[in-house]
């Protein structure tokens, strides 16, 4: 429970930090015309640095300690002889014999019969209890103390791993926090001033539309895409939308600029500093279809659909195990996790892994719930794929079907989980489709996916629903029309702007 409430403290903490970044630089407005010059050396930067390399120095020492074990150490052995012999031996008239001259025999019988318990096979285990009736006289009474202390220790040994893993799983997240500051570090001071020549082409510009510009401010990090701060207002009396501004501004940049999202949608007479971003060159809608399981009133299966405002948009589908109310609370929390750290800033690698410490964390055993998500850059058309335990995804263009295949364990089951990553170049007029193991297990065995690439390019309709829904129909037809098990399918499509 410590380790739960240390990973949430700093989860916390970060997303403060991260949304005072996005507070600075979105919403700074200066009381100078000059800027403060911003350079490497900024105390403030040097300062989110030091936290950062406070939060590893911590993680590492979380990792320097012990790591888990899956046998038991020579001193748990050495503990249950021990404890065995002053249980059954002590009052044994022989034990001056055997634990005298005999002793060093008699303590390899007793290491050889826990580790052959610890191996666990039956007929090994049978083999060592009857070897040791020859040597002892209360050998029944001897093996059923040994088996007892044994299960203890093992007991022991099981939660001494419970806490390693959480102890790992903090370590984990830290040493995410670290990077995720490290990068708010950076970020934090790549502003700058526009250059003059750009400033005065832009302000004359605006003046012709009755907008007066105070300042303006570039950052062009984000892999060479433009960012752009104004600082205006509009002449007495007038209003303008901020969609003309974009338009005025993408004339001066060369390349298509819209206000970022959440921005204002007038200038008014005030000054405000608003945020312009490089428009995408793609744009995504997308279609899902569900049905849930007989007999259930619920669903497992969740899933969310986002566009971020770093020009992403981002799929997530979530089945938790089994069906009903508990399956579906534990995929919501699943999607619900994913959300925020995606929304934080977060890579969905690094979110999933936090998901996955954070369920590992949560401990409750035999729960679990897969981990599906599609990234689409919808400046580049690339989709990066990050999937756990999850079914495939398809990709349908024209007359051809392609699938992306997982075969990692869901999240939840173990700490250091390896996720199955792809990335594929997307075009106009390109279909996602993802979908839950209650849709392919529907279909024949062995030929699940062969089976959805032939149903996928049956379907002829063009809307994302209606191609959702055409899936399910069709699968059903596979199955009686019966749901077996809860079943989500959700369709992208994706089309150049």
């Amino acid at each position: 429970m410590q380790e739960w409430m240390i990973a949430m403290l700093v989860i916390s903490v970060l997303l403060i930090v991260r949304d005072m970044a996005k507070t600075i630089l979105a919403g700074r407005t200066p009381k100078a015309e000059e800027l403060v010059p911003l350079c490497e050396s900024h105390p403030q930067k040097e300062k989110v640095q030091r936290y950062a390399a406070s939060f590893q120095k911590l993680a590492d020492t979380f990792y320097g300690m012990p790591y888990r074990k899956d046998y038991l150490s020579s001193g748990q052995v050495e503990h249950i002889i021990k404890d065995t012999n002053e249980l059954v031996c002590s009052k044994c008239y022989q034990r001056e014999v055997c634990w005298g001259e005999r002793a060093d025999a008699l303590y390899r019988g007793g290491e050889a019969m826990i580790r052959t318990l610890e191996e666990g096979q039956e007929e090994a285990i049978r083999k060592i209890r009857s070897d040791w009736m020859s040597v002892c006289g209360r050998s029944a009474q001897y093996f059923d103390t040994v088996c007892e202390n044994f299960k203890k220790e093992k007991q022991n040994l099981v939660w001494d791993n419970r806490m390693i893993e959480s102890r790992l799983a903090v370590a984990q997240q830290l040493t995410e926090i670290s990077k995720i500051m490290q990068m708010v570090a950076e970020d934090l001071y790549d502003i700058e001033q526009a250059a003059p020549q750009f400033q005065d082409e832009l302000s004359k510009s605006l003046k012709k539309r009755h907008i007066i510009l105070k300042q303006a401010w570039v950052m062009d990090k984000v892999e060479g895409r433009r960012q752009i701060f104004l600082s205006m207002r509009a002449r007495s009396g007038q209003c303008i939308s901020m969609n003309e501004v974009a338009q005025i501004l993408s004339q001066a940049c060369g390349c298509a600029m819209t206000p970022s999202t959440g921005s204002r949608c007038i200038v008014n007479g005030e000054y405000h500093t608003v945020h312009f971003v490089e428009d995408v060159s793609y744009q995504v809608l997308y279609g899902v279809a569900k049905l849930t399981k007989e007999k259930e009133k619920v669903s497992g299966d969740n899933y969310i659909c986002r566009q971020e405002d770093e020009g992403k948009f981002i799929m997530c589908l979530s089945d938790g195990m089994g069906s009903g109310m508990e399956a579906c609370k534990e995929s919501e929390v699943v999607v619900e996790l994913l959300e925020q750290f995606l929304e934080s800033g977060f890579s969905q690698e690094t979110a999933a892994k936090m998901v996955n410490s954070a369920l590992v964390l949560k401990g409750q055993d035999g729960m679990f719930s897969t981990v599906d998500i599609c990234a689409v850059d919808l400046y580049t058309g690339i989709c990066n794929f990050l999937k756990a335990g999850a079914s495939a995804t398809f990709i349908k263009r024209d007359h051809w079907v392609e699938s992306i295949a997982s075969e990692s364990l869901a999240a939840g089951l173990v700490q250091q989980l390896d996720f199955d990553t792809a990335s594929r170049k997307l075009y106009h007029g390109d279909y996602l489709i993802m979908m839950t193991d209650g849709v392919l297990d529907a279909l024949p065995a062995e030929r699940e996916e062969e089976t959805m690439k032939e149903i996928i390019m049956d379907i002829h309709e063009q809307t994302p629903k209606d191609i959702s829904r055409g899936i399910l129909e069709r699968v059903l037809g596979y199955s009686d029309y019966r749901a077996r098990d809860d079943m989500t399918v959700l369709v992208a499509g994706m089309w150049k702007k």
